[in-house]
């Protein structure tokens, strides 16, 4: 049965707000594309990161927010004793602000910068005749026939506009040839259409330029209107309410459900409204009207309204000094003298480190099993894998092998639904005992049980990991994935996948801790001995690595080991509630967030235990969430040398580093301190370490 948070009231002043501090993350990414020392295309690919969370954080938090404001839950304040509405104004304060010096960054100095480079973004004020010329037939080529101007009338009310999609809003005048005169026309552009377009070298005189679609569609949107005058043409875009619901209780095929709610996404609540600048405001309050928004909800942007796309500029690019460096994935060395992956995992654990460490030993494992005659089963957890994986293909061949192949498909993981219930469909049709997990709770645990026969019986080999089997963001995620075959932890992760596949009582474990059942108890209980061993006279330490930090009770167990002498270090790369270096409560926490050139995404908790060190990576961050409505796995690390690995290679040296690691204050507030210290950057420490390049 689900354990139920506590739900004791704290303190407010305890905890930070959490949308602020998810706004202080974003903050903290703008600063890379800020950065001058960050390579000039990677800057640009930052700005896009941020405008992809921010989209995120509208579809999702805010979201959240106004539909408790219109539900009548305004007053119920959160664990910092903000209520709703006072919450949604600080927010949309402090978004505006951020979104600001976001454009204010691309206007002023990227562009600039990547002009002086020869990567030129064309102005329409900037055409030349030529250029026009060559535009213009590009637009009558291959834009003009794939539009549908929507002339706003009786009987062409205001369009369903997609979620995020590109819009322009057309103020008119005269008559058309049935004598209409509305006034108001909409322009959607279809989402085949490219956003950026490059020119030939000849007409523009550099390797690298290119015109915005909304360019184009503004200067030749009268040949639309043919016979009416253009008054103006303002690009827009809305942002919906993206969060999914299907009642899991209720409905006989969660699958069947979600393939008929998706498209809803599209068209979920407004909750943003972007508009370029030149926008006027007759239309702006218009467009407001439709998509029943407050002026609170009006972002005039001094650019393209949907910096997202900017993204594929870098990999149009070949210009590897605008870059960060290429660098080899390293293979651990036991795998370089076995290619069997089973002969090494025999021969002792084996510790991955993505994206430092190929994530190809693990592909390399499931392929080898869909192939080996001795294999007889495999069983697997997909959270996100991506549209075009390896790991699916090994296991669609297993099937075909005549394996016993098992897949828990986590079908409700946000903004890949549709890839998973394609993926659960071909695996289904291979012959894969495809399953949902449970009820109520998204199967969030990284895990793959390999079962072969061999001398002596059957055998289980396993990996657990702190990331997603998604080949493309072990690139440029960190994290941390073990290979073994532990009886153990074998015997463990086959009580977990019993649990998800099948019905009965929870299983005692014998190492890992398991959400919804022992991963929050766990976690208190190591914290808490921490400050009994001080109490006792002997030494308490705690370092924790984590995207997110937000469960209160938690929280407060660390604020009291804090007041009992227990030395704390906090990683925790996005939103965290805890308020550090309070005096009295908090003197012995320190919290750092580092950004950098690959987003870190491992969950390691290290306890010093009186000098025995209890180390745990995990699926799982710090959150009410985790803890109660996943499933979770927390894994130790047995092996000695490994567990000194893990320390020394993802703690140790983002506790040094004084170059991409942010200092939070006792009031969410981050900067990065002048140090005049060795230079100490963590992620390049690690690359040198590696053998990449720097």
């Amino acid at each position: 049965m689900n354990r139920v948070p506590a739900r004791r009231r704290f303190p407010a002043d305890h905890f930070l707000n959490r949308e602020l501090s998810l706004l202080a993350f974003n903050r903290r990414v703008l600063a890379q594309a800020a950065d001058a020392d960050v390579p000039l295309l990677e800057r640009l690919r930052f700005l896009c990161i941020m405008s992809s969370n921010m989209d995120e954080f509208f579809e999702i938090r805010v979201a959240g927010l106004r539909e408790q404001i219109r539900l009548g839950a305004a007053l119920n304040t959160g664990t910092d004793g903000t209520s709703a509405q006072e919450n949604y104004a600080r927010v949309s304060r402090e978004a505006h602000q951020l979104i600001a010096e976001q454009y204010a960054l691309l206007n002023d100095s990227m562009l600039p910068a990547l002009a002086a480079e020869g990567v030129v973004f064309l102005r329409r004020s900037q055409w030349t005749p030529e250029q026009s010329a060559w535009i213009h037939d590009y637009f009558q080529q291959e834009v003009m026939p794939i539009l549908t101007p929507i002339g706003l009338d009786p009987s062409h009310p205001f369009p369903r506009v997609l979620n995020k999609s590109l819009n322009f809003a057309v103020e008119l005048e005269g008559r058309d040839a049935f004598g209409r005169s509305s006034g108001r026309a909409i322009v959607q552009a279809p989402r085949a259409l490219p956003r950026v377009i490059r020119l030939p070298r000849e007409l523009v005189g550099v390797d690298y330029g290119f015109v915005f679609l909304s360019s184009v569609l503004h200067a030749f949107v009268g040949e639309l209107f043919s016979g009416m005058e253009v008054l103006g043409c303002y690009q827009f875009r809305v942002t919906r309410n993206s969060d999914l619901f299907v009642d899991e209780e209720e409905t006989k095929n969660l699958r069947l459900a979600l393939q008929m709610e998706l498209p809803q996404r599209h068209f979920g609540d407004a909750v943003r409204l972007e508009v370029a600048d030149n926008c006027s405001e007759a239309m702006a309050e218009f467009l407001l009207q439709q998509f029943n928004l407050d002026r609170g909800s009006l972002y005039r942007v001094p650019g393209i309204v949907n910096l997202v796309r900017l993204n594929q500029v870098p990999d149009w690019v070949d210009r590897p000094d605008l870059k960060y460096s290429a660098f080899q994935r390293q293979r651990p060395k036991i795998l370089e003298k076995r290619s069997n992956v089973f002969a090494a995992i025999r021969k002792g654990d084996i510790l991955l480190h993505h994206p430092f460490q190929s994530f190809t030993p693990v592909i390399e494992l499931l392929q080898q099993a869909s192939e080996d005659p001795a294999v007889v089963a495999i069983k697997m957890t997909v959270y996100r894998t991506g549209t075009d994986s390896a790991l699916m293909e090994a296991l669609l061949q297993a099937a075909q092998n005549s394996k016993e192949v098992t897949a828990v498909v986590e079908l409700k993981a946000r903004f890949d639904e549709e890839a998973n219930i394609n993926i659960a469909a071909r695996l289904e049709e291979a012959g894969v005992h495809v399953v949902y997990g449970v009820v109520g709770y998204k199967t969030h645990a990284k895990m793959l049980l390999i079962v072969r026969r061999e001398e002596g019986g059957l055998k289980r080999y396993v990996h657990l990991g702190t990331g997603n089997y998604h080949p493309r963001t072990t690139r440029f995620y960190t994290d941390f994935g073990l290979l073994t075959c532990n009886e153990e932890i074998g015997e463990d992760v086959n009580q977990v996948f019993k649990q998800l596949t099948g019905l009965g009582q929870v299983a005692d474990l014998h190492h890992l801790w398991q959400a919804p059942f022992s991963l929050h108890s766990n976690i208190l209980a190591a914290i808490r001995a921490e400050a009994d061993n001080v109490r006792a006279g002997k030494r308490g330490r705690i370092i924790a690595k984590m995207n997110s930090l937000l469960e209160p009770e938690v929280i407060e167990a660390l604020y009291e080991a804090s007041q009992a002498g227990v030395e704390i270090d906090l990683i925790v790369r996005g939103v965290c509630a805890l308020r550090p270096q309070v005096p009295g409560l908090s003197d012995n926490i320190r919290v750092r967030s580092v950004i950098g050139r690959f987003l870190e995404h491992s969950r390691i908790f290290c306890f010093h235990a009186d000098g025995e060190v209890r180390l745990f990576l995990s699926s799982a961050d710090w959150m009410e969430r985790n803890f109660f409505r996943r499933i979770e796995l927390g894994f130790p690390v047995l092996d000695s040398k490994l567990k000194r690995r893990v320390i020394r290679e993802g703690l140790r040296p983002y506790l040094a580093d004084n170059v991409q690691a942010w200092r939070m204050d006792r009031d969410g507030n981050y900067r990065i301190p002048v140090s005049r210290r060795r230079r100490s950057c963590a992620q390049e420490s690690l690359l040198a370490e590696f053998g990449g390049v720097v």
